[in-house]
């Protein structure tokens, strides 16, 4: 009885001791996991553990110089190796601005005093591979510049919270405040980019061109290049704009309806036969393509020029009005930048705005596609390095990383090391941000 006495009384004197160490245990282990968290957010190794893009291992130095071995090594990649980057990893890293801009560099672009001076702003339309959109933004990037960014409504919900959040990280990034559901050569793709011309009207940037790009366009000059070369422009446009075929005329002349398609475009415009009336202002149509390099002058009369919202309206009911649209309002008497109806055609290959290879004019008058063809269009592939940097347009169509990642890689690290090189060359004090 005696010992068991004993026994409580020293079993009372050891718990407050006994919880006493729990507790400072307890509080140990919280302080440790806190100081892990801690420097896993700010060390700078944390960062190889961050979730982006998928990279290979290729030399791209030697797929510039058409290295045989390293090319066919890109050929075994693009057959064996290609992983698709999902558009939730990119929502997962853009939940946390910080990681994000970090991983992806966007606090390391440097600004040279040229830059500075002429900023840009870009009219993105993209609907799908979110990955591919925020490389491509990185590419053209630079924080003095504006980007608007109009997703398709019709996109997945991970897309868009993607998209969302990209411009929620980048001061200088945001969504079009009106967005379209997109159709295929309706002109639902034309006031996509219209929505974002008029959202960078009113940005504090005060950019000096604007530029539109899809979400399998590329940069083929980095950001100081391409600011050279516009400030050569001297406020003149940049796209093409041609007198128009017989069989391009059919696209303008007839009613369009929109109608139900059977596979991925899901509507398209079918031509009738109901004949439009001819375009107001005696407009004569001139044809090229979606995409343009507009002085900021040329965007703000276009917003207010009672003729241009005539000629829009009527171009509601056309085929692929923005093939037509842009083409046709630079060859309009008196705008900013014009270019005179009497001028030759200015053809895609005269207009820097986008090298597009198509497969019936390889061999005459370009190499042969390495890639892979969709619709007539080539998908580059990373043995056309070389000749899309050296051509001399300022961007390309069409790039895809599930045809070949390589040639993306490879163009990214090409455009960064001559940002570096001639931002050296340009400025000793070239500034961050």
């Amino acid at each position: 009885m005696n010992t068991r006495c004993s026994f409580l009384r020293l079993r009372g004197q050891w718990m407050p001791s006994l919880l006493s160490l729990l507790t400072l245990c307890v509080l140990l282990l919280i302080s440790v996991k806190f100081r892990c968290i801690s420097e896993s957010l700010l060390h700078p190794a944390s960062l190889d553990d961050i979730q982006t893009f998928h990279k290979y291992s290729i030399n791209c130095s030697a797929i510039y110089d058409m290295d045989p071995v390293e090319v066919g090594k890109s050929l075994i990649i693009r057959r064996r190796e290609v992983v698709e980057d999902t558009d939730e990893s990119l929502v997962n890293l853009t939940s946390s601005c910080p990681l994000f801009i970090k991983s992806r560099g966007y606090d390391d672009v440097c600004v040279t005093e040229e830059e500075r001076d002429f900023p840009l702003a870009y009219s993105l339309v993209v609907h799908k591979s979110a990955w591919m959109v925020e490389r491509l933004l990185k590419a053209v990037y630079s924080p003095n510049n504006i980007y608007c960014i109009h997703y398709d409504q019709k996109s997945s919900a991970q897309f868009i919270s993607a998209m969302e959040g990209v411009a929620r990280c980048l001061p200088n990034v945001f969504i079009a405040s009106r967005r379209e559901t997109v159709y295929y050569a309706s002109m639902s793709r034309l006031k996509a980019d219209l929505n974002c011309l008029s959202d960078l009207l009113l940005s504090d940037v005060k950019w000096k061109y604007v530029i539109n790009l899809c979400g399998q366009d590329f940069p083929l000059r980095s950001n100081i290049e391409l600011v050279s070369e516009l400030k050569r422009l001297k406020g003149a446009n940049m796209l093409e704009t041609s007198r128009p075929t017989d069989s391009k005329k059919e696209r303008f002349t007839f009613h369009h309806e929109l109608k139900d398609a059977g596979f991925e475009y899901q509507k398209l415009p079918v031509k009738t036969q109901q004949p439009k009336t001819p375009p107001p202002h005696g407009i004569e149509v001139f044809c090229g393509n979606a995409y343009f390099v507009l002085s900021r002058d040329f965007v703000v009369y276009m917003d207010d020029s009672v003729v241009v919202k005539d000629f829009l309206a009527w171009s509601e009911d056309t085929y692929s009005p923005d093939e037509h649209f842009w083409a046709t309002l630079v060859r309009l008497e008196g705008v900013p930048g014009g270019v005179p109806r009497s001028q030759p055609d200015i053809t895609d290959l005269m207009s820097k705005t986008r090298l597009v290879k198509w497969h019936y004019l390889e061999e005459s008058l370009y190499p042969p596609c390495s890639g892979q063809h969709v619709r007539s269009v080539c998908i580059y592939g990373a043995a056309e390095l070389r000749w899309l940097l050296n051509y001399g347009h300022w961007f390309a169509n069409k790039f895809d990383p599930k045809v070949d990642p390589v040639s993306i890689q490879c163009l990214e690290e090409r455009l960064e090391e001559k940002q570096k090189l001639f931002q050296s060359l340009a400025s000793k004090n070239c500034r961050k941000g």
